[in-house]
């Protein structure tokens, strides 16, 4: 356990050292899932709706582990109505993009920086770039790295991600 929680450290120096803006704190190791996590955390009220009507409330609580890229509530709002309420009538293309945010295995803000790219569970592959100290998905910034849940990690953006055409 001791090595561990010094792994732990030096993984946050290390990420401290090469990109400043992933050096916040971790939120403390949840003992919720990834869908429990993201309903506590009271920001991603459109995401949990639209994992719910997708049917993918069951995936994102199982055992995992998963990596979410998880957009606010306000980077829902900047997306068209129209575009959530078609997305919302077509349940395999909002499946699709919902899973568009989403990474097999737990990838760690430490993990992530030395990333260009990772699959996604969509299929398609999301871009990774470390640009003046933030890290970007496909252009959303992450705001918010390493919300740990007992089945991954949450790292909020704050676009929403739509897979490739």
């Amino acid at each position: 356990m001791k090595r561990i929680v010094a792994l732990l450290a030096v993984a946050a120096v290390a990420t401290a050292v090469a990109v400043p803006a992933l050096a916040r704190p971790a939120a403390p190791a949840a003992n919720g899932n990834i869908v429990q996590t993201a309903v506590a955390a009271g920001q991603f009220k459109t995401l949990v709706s639209l994992v719910k009507k997708a049917g993918l409330v069951g995936a994102l609580s199982g055992k995992g582990p998963l990596t979410v890229f998880a957009p606010t509530d306000a980077a829902f709002a900047k997306v068209p109505k129209s575009t959530l309420n078609a997305l919302a009538m077509d349940p395999a293309k909002l499946k699709a993009v919902l899973l568009y945010h989403v990474v097999s295995g737990k990838v760690t803000a430490a993990q992530v920086v030395k990333l260009s790219s990772a699959k996604t569970l969509e299929g398609s592959t999301v871009k990774i770039a470390v640009k003046n100290g933030s890290v970007y998905v496909n252009g959303a910034k992450v705001v918010k790295p390493d919300v740990m849940a007992s089945n991954g990690v949450i790292h909020v953006i704050n676009k929403v991600l739509l897979p490739p055409q």
